[in-house]
């Protein structure tokens, strides 16, 4: 009997920890390790019958579970999750697609990698913007480089309609994405204010450029350290991403998210005219990242938001050292090099910072900032140099773009900076503009300051006032990775990607093979047709041409005419304040026929106004020079017999080069170009 009594009582053990088994790839009950529930004290299994009776009144019933995953594991098709945000398993099989269903709940689907979003049935949310049922598909980028990107579900409003009606209607927008055996097990999980998601895998031809380069393929997708053969794991590989913790996301703390409500209440509602938004503070304190869940947040509400971007280094829709004004009207779902866009009024200034030019930096943003025409929200991103010089040089910013609100960025590693208020800014002398104290009239005008910019005549008649801004701290506190030794080599990969993204649209569209760029046909270009400038440095006029040839250039137009001239190459004695079309590579010099040979993407039509090529210190990234494929022999442009006694030679550009580096060194040929066919 008392053996009788023993086994009655594993069994009972057995079957509840049966039951808890079933449920935990549903509810995730604990991460330690699994223990027997005959081992657990009575307020254990008192806690664990809790929350199994909370899941099963929430709709989720531990037996569903039970045959959700033995379902899983027997059928290698697509399906959809029960409202849970976590991912259910799927086999790996699957062909490049996945179903997630997510209630509107307080936990999201948080991953890394990329792929395709589309909105089914209900609504979520991604880096702040909103993908409603019906909406086009969204492509993802969650990155190595940056913080992970969740999916989140949002509350929607109901049409008053039965769960019957609804139903209904859930199963024709699935009924081309699934078979009838999966759309009825959808249908049993299914539950009001849910949202059933697709996930594809995403390919695109810059993705697949960018990838093609040795050290980048693993930008984009990133291994686990651990292979696992977990059904979910395995399915969600199979789209091209990998579930992540919930710290690796994205966490705004709540200053950020009163900064942004507030910001965008102020965007749909305003009045008098359309706000003007200063965004600054040291770097690595999240304002690149700030701004661009402020442009989706806006782009909910509003059909375009204008960016005007101040930062030389880090720019976010075009290539690096640019000043620009653009246009959004898509959402940024990811980095910047995942993200170019066409700016509506560009300049080329050729160098990540304006140390020792702050005049001519002035010039570029008042002549960039004229294009503004305060139809939408302008959002105003600026430097991470906010000490000593750069402060000054931000307080002329303000004044002269007389911003609505400054937000202002700050956490626990950043350097000092004092708050920039209205008061304070009235108080100061910028390097080029003077207190408010020191005038005559409270609202004065900048007569000094406009000879120094040399404003057109009818501008200095005209009075700028300063009306004051509304000043927004935000606090921000995360995980700080980059250092100031490692900071220059970070911002120098990030400037690389961005460069490989351009130039990926030299690439056929999908699926067309990747085309190598030395078998691109470029550009002829007769010397006499441009005028050529190097913007970072003085060259000689003899050493002209060595400089051009295998540069990063800029595609200018300039008022000046120059086809005046037989011969060329005709040189620029200042470098003018121009509008910039582009960028290419000029890949070689024909000294004979005086051509230069230009790669670009930019289309033919806007290059017949091309008439100023600007040479400045952004460099082609290395693995362009030194990964060309197909080429047997000696790599052009590339050589191991350098002479860093040469006056500049041993100048770098960007981070410091370990000493290895001094074995291989890149250098340009002033008469290298091949015939193309």
């Amino acid at each position: 009997m008392a053996d009788s009594g023993l086994l009655l009582k594993r069994a009972s053990c057995r079957s509840t920890w049966l039951r808890a088994r079933k449920a935990r790839p549903q509810l995730i009950l604990s991460r330690r390790p699994r223990r027997r529930l005959g081992t657990l004290r009575w307020c254990g299994r008192r806690r664990l019958r809790r929350r199994l009776l909370q899941a099963q009144a929430a709709g989720v019933d531990w037996r569903e579970g039970a045959r959700q995953v033995s379902r899983a594991a027997a059928a290698g098709r697509p399906k959809t999750e029960t409202p849970s945000p976590i991912p259910s398993p799927t086999p790996a099989s699957e062909p490049e697609s996945e179903f997630e269903s997510a209630s509107s709940c307080r936990r999201g689907f948080t991953f890394s990698g990329i792929c395709r979003v589309t909105c089914l049935y209900g609504q979520v949310q991604v880096f702040g913007f909103t993908i409603s049922q019906g909406q086009p598909a969204r492509d993802i980028f969650s990155v190595y480089t940056h913080s992970c990107l969740s999916i989140h579900a949002l509350h929607y409003s109901l049409p008053e309609k039965s769960k019957k009606e609804l139903k209904r209607e859930a199963r024709i927008l699935l009924k081309s994405h699934l078979n009838l055996d999966d759309r009825r097990w959808s249908m049993q999980n299914f539950s009001l204010q849910c949202s059933i998601v697709l996930l594809e895998h995403l390919k695109t031809a810059s993705v697949n450029f960018i990838t093609s380069y040795p050290g980048s393929s693993y930008i984009f997708v990133q291994e686990s350290p651990t292979p696992q053969i977990k059904p979910e794991y395995l399915a969600l590989r199979s789209v091209g991403i990998r579930k992540e913790k919930k710290r690796k996301g994205l966490q705004l703390t709540e200053s950020t998210l009163s900064a942004l409500e507030e910001l965008v209440s102020v965007s749909c509602e305003e009045v008098d005219g359309c706000p003007v938004i200063l965004v600054c503070g040291s770097q690595d304190v999240g304002k690149s990242t700030f701004n661009r869940y402020l442009i989706n947040q806006l782009l909910n509400s509003l059909p375009c938001v204008d960016y005007l971007e101040c930062d030389l280094g880090q720019t976010e829709f075009t290539p690096p050292g640019c000043i620009s004004l653009l246009n959004i009207t898509e959402p940024v779902l990811g980095p910047p090099f995942t993200h170019l866009r066409t700016p509506q009024k560009m300049v080329y200034y050729g160098k990540p910072s304006c140390k020792n030019n702050y005049e001519n930096y002035i010039d570029v943003i008042k002549y960039v900032f004229s294009a503004y025409k305060r139809e939408s929200p302008l959002i105003i991103n600026t430097m991470g140099w906010v000490s000593d010089q750069g402060l000054l040089l931000l307080i002329d910013l303000i004044r002269l773009l007389s911003p609505s609100h400054v937000v202002q960025f700050r956490c626990d590693h950043s350097k000092y900076m004092p708050d920039l208020t209205p008061q304070y800014v009235d108080d100061m002398d910028g390097l080029y503009t003077k207190s408010k104290t020191k005038m005559r009239n409270r609202r004065f005008r900048l007569a000094a300051f406009a000879d120094a910019l040399e404003f057109a005549d009818e501008e200095k008649e005209s009075p700028v006032e300063f009306t004051g801004h509304k000043l927004i701290g935000v606090y921000t506190d995360f995980t700080y990775r980059i250092t100031p030794r490692n900071r220059e080599s970070h911002n120098k990969i990030l400037r690389d990607l961005t460069i490989l993204s351009y130039l990926s649209q030299l690439q056929p569209p999908m699926p067309k093979p990747l085309s190598p760029l030395h078998s691109l046909t470029p550009y002829q270009v007769p010397f006499n047709a441009v005028a050529l400038r190097i913007t970072h440095s003085d060259v000689a006029p003899t050493h002209i041409l060595y400089a051009v040839n295998a540069s990063w250039v800029g595609l200018c137009k300039i008022q000046d005419d120059v086809r005046g001239y037989t011969n060329g190459p005709i040189l620029l004695a200042q470098t003018p304040i121009c509008d910039c079309l582009g960028f290419g590579i000029c890949r070689g010099i024909d000294m004979e026929k005086r051509l230069y040979h230009i790669l670009t993407p930019v289309p033919p039509e806007e290059l017949r106004t091309v008439n100023c090529l600007l040479v400045g210190a952004i460099a082609i990234p290395h693995c362009v020079l030194k990964c060309q494929r197909g080429i047997e022999g000696t790599i052009p442009y590339v050589t191991t017999d350098y002479n860093f006694k040469i006056p500049g030679a041993s100048e770098k550009i960007g981070a410091r080069e370990p000493e290895e580096a001094h074995k291989e060194k890149l250098y340009r040929r002033p008469k290298f170009c091949r015939k193309m066919k």
